[in-house]
C-alpha cells in the first residue's frame, strides 16, 4: 500500500520574531486539508528544519501530527548527515505518530554508496514506519545511485523515494528495476507529469504551499486517465513553477505566500528576503496565472 497517492505538500514554517508561529502553522494545516491535499510532509527542506534545534525541531512535528489528527498522511522529515541524530528524530517522530519518515540522503560527509546503504539500513532495521528516501543532489552533494536505491527498496521499512536529481532517465531506470510496491514521487514540480508517466504515485510539492487543490488535480487527472488534464496544467504553471525557484527554495515560495496575504513571516539565516528584481518576476508570474496579490 501507497504511502499516499496525489501531492504532499512540503509545508513551510511560518516564523515571527525569530520563533516558529505555531497559530499561523495550523491554519497552514488547516487550509491545505480543506483544499484536498493528499499528505503534509512536516520539517523538511521547504520548512526550514536546517535552521532548527532539536526542540524547535520536536515541537514543530509533534504540533503537526496532533493538528491533523489522521486526517492525511502526516509525513515528518528527520534526515541528517549524522546517523545516529537522524535515528533519534526518527524514533520521536514515530513515537508521537508520524506515517512515515522523509530521510534525505546524508551531505556534507561525502560517504560512499556504501555508505549511504549503511546509513539508511540502520534506521530501517530500527524503526517501524515507513521510510522515503529523498535524492536531492544540487542540496546535498550526493546522488545515490540506481544500484543503492534497488538494493534499498527491498528493505521492508524503505518504501519509497522523492527524487528531485531532475534526470528523467534516472527514474526510468529506476523504474524498471523496483517492484511495483516501492513508491516513486517527484521532488521537482517541473517534472510531475514525467514521472507519473513513469509509474510514479505523485509528487512531494512547493508549488502546492501555493496551489494544493490544483497540484491535487494534475496528479489525480493523470491517475484517473485524463492524461491531457494533467498535461494542460503542468505547461500552464511552468513559468511559475520556475519562478518558485528562482532563488533558493522556500525563499520565493514564502515571498509568493506573503504577498498573498498569507502572513508566513519571515526567513532564517542564512536564507534572506528576495531580490527585488527576482520579485518583480515573481509577481508577474503570479499575475500571469491569476493569483491576486494583497500585500
Amino acid at each position: 500500500m501507497s504511502i499516499f497517492k496525489g501531492a504532499a505538500t512540503a509545508l513551510v514554517t511560518p516564523f515571527k520574531n525569530g520563533i516558529i508561529d505555531f497559530e499561523k502553522y495550523g491554519e497552514l494545516i488547516e487550509w491545505q486539508i480543506s483544499e484536498n491535499i493528499d499528505a503534509l510532509v512536516i520539517a523538511g527542506t521547504t520548512g526550514e528544519a536546517s535552521t532548527m534545534n532539536d526542540i524547535e525541531h520536536k515541537a514543530l512535528m509533534k504540533y503537526a501530527v496532533d493538528k491533523i489528527n489522521k486526517r492525511v498522511p502526516v509525513i515528518l522529515g528527520t534526515g541528517s548527515n549524522d546517523t545516529i541524530h537522524s535515528l533519534e528524530l526518527s524514533r520521536y517522530a514515530q513515537d508521537i505518530g508520524a506515517d512515515a519518515l522523509l530521510l534525505v540522503t546524508p551531505y556534507y560527509n561525502k560517504t560512499t554508496q556504501a555508505g549511504v546503504v549503511k546509513h539508511y539500513t540502520y534506521i530501517a532495521d530500527r524503526v517501524d514506519i515507513p521510510i522515503i528516501m529523498y535524492n536531492v543532489p544540487a542540496r546535498t552533494g550526493f546522488n545515490i545511485s540506481v544500484n543503492s536505491v534497488v538494493e534499498l527498496s527491498k528493505h521492508k521499512n524503505i518504501r519509497g523515494l522523492k527524487e528531485a536529481s531532475g534526470n528523467i532517465s534516472y527514474v526510468a531506470d529506476i523504474a524498471s528495476k523496483v517492484s511495483d510496491d516501492f513508491d516513486l514521487y517527484s521532488g521537482n514540480d517541473d517534472m510531475i507529469v514525467p514521472l507519473l508517466s513513469l509509474g510514479g504515485k505523485g509528487v512531494i510539492s512547493v508549488l502546492s504551499n501555493v496551489m494544493p487543490k490544483q497540484t491535487h488535480n494534475m496528479v489525480m487527472d493523470f491517475l484517473n486517465g485524463d492524461i491531457y488534464s494533467a498535461m494542460s496544467m503542468q505547461l500552464k504553471l511552468y513559468d511559475f513553477i520556475s519562478t518558485l525557484f528562482i532563488e533558493t527554495n522556500p525563499i520565493p515560495v514564502k515571498t509568493c505566500l506573503n504577498l498573498l496575504g498569507c502572513d508566513v513571516g519571515e526567513l532564517r539565516l542564512p536564507l534572506c528576503e528576495m531580490e527585488e528584481k527576482n520579485k518583480k518576476i515573481l509577481i508577474e508570474n503570479m499575475q500571469n496565472i491569476g493569483l491576486e496579490i494583497k500585500d
